[in-house]
């Protein structure tokens, strides 16, 4: 499976953008679709996290705020990002796992795609 992540960009605070992972490859080993963020000097972060029964997960910070969907048809997997703030602004990366586990932690995913950034004026 590769991931290719896009969508990202620069917005006002209080804008929206969605961002999109599109994987290639068999999706059928795929239990769970993740997004984290990596901000500069900070550590990675778990953002969102969706799994094959439409289970989903958010980071306290986001939640309310974000939306995570798969669209199976299309092998996609998307981010909906609403009432931004300066502190969303990160580099976001989505992954992919083929286990069972606890999706808000890194080390259960897989693959990962290559970042985006989202940049949040003020």
């Amino acid at each position: 499976v590769q991931l290719q992540a896009s969508g990202g960009g620069l917005v006002q605070a209080g804008g929206s953008l969605r961002l999109s992972c599109a994987h290639f490859g068999s999706i059928f080993n795929i239990n769970g679709m993740g997004w984290f963020r990596q901000a500069p000097g900070k550590e990675r972060e778990f953002v969102a996290a969706v799994t094959r029964s439409g289970l989903t997960y958010y980071q306290n910070s986001v939640e309310g705020r974000f939306t995570i969907s798969g669209d199976n048809a299309k092998n996609t997997v998307l981010l909906q990002m609403n009432s931004l703030k300066p502190e969303d602004t990160a580099v976001y990366y989505c992954a992919a796992s083929y286990r069972l586990g606890d999706y808000k932690r890194g080390e259960f995913y897989d693959r990962w795609g290559q970042g985006t950034q989202v940049t949040v004026s003020s």
